[in-house]
C-alpha cells in the first residue's frame, strides 16, 4: 500500500484528532471530508439497475453582506488581515492565490514592510535544465502570466493597498485545486468542508466519467452485462442535478463468491492514496486457495455518511441480505458511522497495514532520528502473540525512545482495540498468518493502469483481470485435486488434513503442525475437562492455556487462533499430540478452507427464512434464485455429459414451474417479475402448493448434483 498522502486525498482537519475521537462515540453528522445533509432520509433497498436521487442537501446560510472589492488605499490592521480579505475575495471569484513577494526593512531590526498577493497563475513556467542522464517527473504548471495581484505596505500601524490589478487573463470560477485556497487559512471549518466537498466531488467525477460527468458509457456497459447475464446487479445514485454521485455493481461470480467466502470482507478504498486514481472501491475477501476474490465494486464519488449508507445497503441487497461476520476498512468517520448503522452486528476493524504504512509519514522525523524504531514497532504489532506481550513491548519501545509525548503513537495505542488483531481474536477474520495481506486496488492500479486510463478502458481491463483471477482459482483447484503435498511427519493428523484442505490452506496448517512439535506441554489440571499450559520454554512470557474435553475430543486455547483464522493453532495441536488423539474431529475443518468449499450452498438458513417469508420483495427472491442458478451452472458446465443432463433437468423443472404458475394464477392476479423495480407482492398463492412444487424441483436438481446439494 502507498505510504504517501497528497493534498486532495484526505482533507481531515487533523488525523490524530480523528484517531482520538474514534476512541469515543462517533458524533452523528460528522465527516472527515464533507458536510452532511442537515436531514437525510435513510436509503431504501435498491433493486437491480435502479437510479436513486438523494434528498436535497441543506447548506449553511450565506451571509447577506457580500465581501468588498479591493481598492487602492484600502487599509487593514495587519498583513494577516489583508491576506484574509484577499483570500475571501479570491474564493468568491474562484481563483487560487499565493504570496508572490514580501520585503523587510533594512537595519538592526528587520520588520516586514511589504507583502504582495498574486494569482497562482502569475508568472511564466520555465523548464529547468536537468543533468545529463537523469530523469525527472514532468509537473503540470499553473503559471499563465496572469497579472492580477494586490500589494500592501506598512504605514505606521496600518497596512495600505499600494498596488492593485484585478484583471485576469484566464477564466475564473474553474479552480479545482482548493488546496491553494485552503492553504491560505482563515476558512472556518464548516465553510472549508463545504468548499472541499464540492471541489473534490467535481475533480473525482471528472476523473471517473470525463469532463461534465457523462456516465452514459458506464450505463451502456451495465445494460450489456445484464443482458448477457441477468444475475448482474447494478445501482446508480444521482444528485438533484441528475449528476452521478455513486455507482455500484456486482457480477454473477462476485455474488456467488460471497455465498461461500463472504464471512470476512475488506472494504478497499486505497484509491485515496493517490489523487489521480479513479475513485474505485471494492468489497473483497479471500477464497479457499487464499486468493483475493471480489464481492462487488463501486465508483465512490461522494464520501458523505449518506453515500456510505447507500453503498452498504445496496451491496447488502446484491449479496442476499446476509451481512459479513467481520469487515476491515481504512479509518474514516463517515464510513465508521455508516457501518455502525448498516452492519450493527458486524465486527468492524481498521486495517493494520494502512495504519503502519501511514505511520511511516507521521513518524518520519522520529524514524530518521532512530533508524531501528520502525522495525521494532512493526514487529511489536505483527509478531506479538498475546495482549500482555504486545502491551509490554509497546511500553518498552515508548520508554526506550522517549516517545511518551508523541501524540500519534498515543492515539494509536488509545484505539488499539480497533486495529490490533490480538484484541479481536474472538471474531473470524479469515487471516491464517499475521503477515497475510490481500492484494489491494492500489496494487491492481500499478499492474494494469496509468493515471490517464479512461473509464471504458478501465472497465475492459478490469474484466480481463477478473477473468485472469478466475483462471488462477481454477488452476489452484486442479493442482489441489491432481497433486499430493509432501508430508513432513508420519502423523495421521497431518495426512487427514492433506486430504481435506486445499493445497494453500494445508501448507498453513502444516506450518502450525510442525511448530507444535517444539512446544512444552504441561498438564495443570486433571479430569474429563483438563487444563494444559503450553509454552516454548519455561521463562517465556507467551504462555497459552488449552482446555481439553476428553469426552468430546474438543479443545479451546487462549490464543483463539481457531476462532480468528479457522485452522487449529500450534498449542491445541501440541495438546492433541500429547493425549495421542489420532484424528481431528470434523468441526475443526472449517468448510470454507476445504477442497469442497463450493460443493453446496452456504446460506441454507437464510434460504429457509426467505422461502417461509411472504413479505420478501420480488428482487430478493430473484437474487436468491440467481445464486442457485449460478451454482447449478458451475456444476453443469464441468463436462459435456453433465451439461446435457443439466439442460434436461432444467427444461423439466421449467415446465413444472410454468404448470404451477398457471394453476396458482387462476382467480388471482399473479406477480409480474421485473428485476428493475420493486413491486407489491401478491400473496394469494397457496403456501402448501408452493412448498410441494419447490420440493419437486429440488428433488430434480438433487438427482443431478447429488444428495449434498441444497438451494441457497
Amino acid at each position: 500500500m502507498e505510504n504517501t498522502r497528497t493534498e486532495g486525498d484526505d482533507l481531515m482537519e487533523d488525523y490524530v484528532e480523528c484517531l482520538m475521537s474514534l476512541d469515543t462515540n462517533t458524533r452523528s453528522g460528522e465527516n472527515d471530508n464533507t458536510i452532511l445533509p442537515a436531514s437525510a432520509e435513510e436509503p431504501t433497498s435498491i433493486p437491480v439497475g435502479i437510479m436513486e436521487q438523494p434528498p436535497t442537501k441543506k447548506l449553511a446560510p450565506v451571509g447577506i453582506e457580500e465581501p468588498k472589492e479591493p481598492t487602492l488605499g484600502m487599509e487593514f490592521e495587519s498583513d494577516e488581515a489583508a491576506k484574509a480579505f484577499y483570500n475571501d475575495y479570491a474564493r468568491r471569484l474562484g481563483f487560487p492565490f499565493r504570496v508572490g513577494r514580501s520585503r523587510r526593512s533594512k537595519g538592526v531590526e528587520e520588520v516586514l514592510i511589504m507583502k504582495r498577493f498574486v494569482c497562482s497563475k502569475e508568472g511564466i513556467y520555465r523548464k529547468k535544465p536537468s543533468s545529463e542522464g537523469t530523469r525527472k517527473r514532468e509537473r503540470i504548471s499553473m503559471r499563465e502570466g496572469c497579472k492580477a495581484m494586490m500589494e500592501v505596505i506598512r504605514d505606521s500601524d496600518r497596512w495600505v493597498v499600494s498596488k492593485l490589478e484585478t484583471a485576469h487573463n484566464h477564466h475564473l470560477g474553474t479552480c479545482s485545486r482548493v488546496g491553494y485556497l485552503r492553504a491560505r487559512g482563515f476558512i472556518d471549518a464548516s465553510e472549508k468542508a463545504r468548499i472541499v466537498a464540492s471541489d473534490a466531488m467535481t475533480l473525482l467525477r471528472q476523473n471517473a466519467f470525463g469532463e461534465g460527468g457523462d456516465a452514459q458509457g458506464l450505463l451502456d456497459y451495465f445494460k450489456r452485462m445484464q443482458a448477457e447475464n441477468p444475475a448482474f446487479f447494478y445501482a446508480i445514485q444521482v444528485d438533484n442535478n441528475s449528476c452521478v454521485t455513486n455507482v455500484f455493481w456486482a457480477d454473477a461470480k462476485a455474488r456467488s463468491a460471497y455465498s461461500y467466502f463472504g464471512d470476512a470482507v475488506t472494504f478497499d478504498t486505497t484509491y485515496k492514496k493517490n489523487k489521480y486514481m479513479m475513485p474505485f472501491v471494492t468489497f473483497s475477501g479471500v477464497n479457499h486457495h487464499l486468493q483475493p476474490v471480489i464481492f462487488g465494486c463501486a465508483l465512490l464519488i461522494d464520501e458523505t455518511e449518506f453515500s456510505f449508507i447507500w453503498l452498504f445497503e445496496t451491496w447488502l441487497v446484491a449479496i442476499g441480505g446476509r451481512p459479513p461476520v467481520s469487515l476491515v476498512t481504512d479509518q474514516n468517520r463517515a464510513m465508521t458511522a455508516a457501518i455502525a448503522k448498516v452492519f450493527p452486528n458486524t465486527c468492524h476493524r481498521f486495517c493494520k497495514w494502512l495504519i503502519l504504512s501511514r505511520s511511516k509519514q507521521k513518524l518520519a522525523h522520529v524514524y530518521s532520528a532512530h533508524p531501528t524504531l520502525r522495525g521494532e514497532l512493526e514487529k511489536c504489532v505483527i509478531e506479538s502473540e498475546t495482549v500482555q506481550a504486545f502491551e509490554m513491548t509497546w511500553a518498552s519501545i515508548i520508554d526506550k525512545y522517549d516517545l511518551r509525548k508523541n501524540t500519534w503513537l498515543q492515539a494509536l495505542f488509545n484505539i488499539r482495540h480497533r486495529w490490533i488483531p490480538l484484541y479481536l481474536k474472538d471474531t473470524f477474520f479469515a487471516e491464517l498468518s499475521p503477515t497475510q495481506k490481500l492484494e489491494t486496488m492500489n496494487d491492481f492500479y500499478k499492474k494494469y493502469f496509468n493515471t490517464k486510463t479512461s473509464l471504458k478502458v478501465f472497465l475492459t481491463q478490469f474484466e480481463l483481470a477478473m477473468a485472469s483471477r478466475y483462471e488462477d482459482e481454477a488452476q489452484a483447484g486442479a493442482d489441489t485435486l491432481c497433486t499430493k503435498p509432501v508430508l513432513k511427519t508420519a502423523s495421521p493428523i497431518e495426512k487427514q488434513a492433506a486430504t481435506i484442505y486445499t493445497r494453500a490452506v494445508f501448507n498453513k496448517f502444516q506450518q502450525e503442525f510442525v511448530e507444535s512439535l517444539g512446544y512444552n506441554v504441561y498438564r495443570i489440571k486433571d479430569g474429563t475437562v483438563s487444563k494444559f499450559s503450553v509454552a516454548r520454554d519455561e521463562d517465556s512470557l507467551e504462555t497459552f492455556i488449552v482446555i481439553y474435553n476428553s469426552a468430546k475430543k474438543t479443545a479451546t486455547c487462549t490464543c483463539k487462533n481457531f476462532e480468528f483464522s479457522g485452522i487449529l493453532c500450534q498449542h491445541i495441536l501440541g495438546v492433541f499430540l500429547m493425549v495421542d488423539l489420532r484424528m481431528l474431529p470434523e468441526e475443526y475443518f472449517l468448510k470454507r478452507w476445504t477442497r469442497h468449499a463450493k460443493s453446496c450452498a452456504v446460506l441454507d438458513e437464510h434460504s429457509v427464512e426467505l422461502q417461509s417469508s411472504s413479505q420478501e420483495s420480488i428482487t430478493s427472491r430473484y437474487n436468491d434464485l440467481c445464486c442457485d442458478a449460478i451454482k447449478f451452472a458451475e456444476k453443469g458446465a464441468t463436462s459435456i455429459e453433465i451439461y446435457k443432463a443439466a439442460k434436461d433437468v432444467l427444461q423439466k423443472a421449467f415446465t413444472d414451474i410454468i404448470a404451477f404458475e398457471k394453476n396458482a394464477g387462476r382467480g388471482a392476479q399473479r406477480d409480474v417479475i421485473n428485476i428493475n423495480e420493486e413491486i407489491a407482492i401478491d400473496d394469494a398463492m397457496n403456501g402448501q402448493v408452493l412448498q410441494d412444487s419447490e420440493r419437486k424441483v429440488t428433488n430434480l436438481l438433487g438427482q443431478l448434483l447429488g444428495s449434498s446439494w441444497s438451494p441457497v
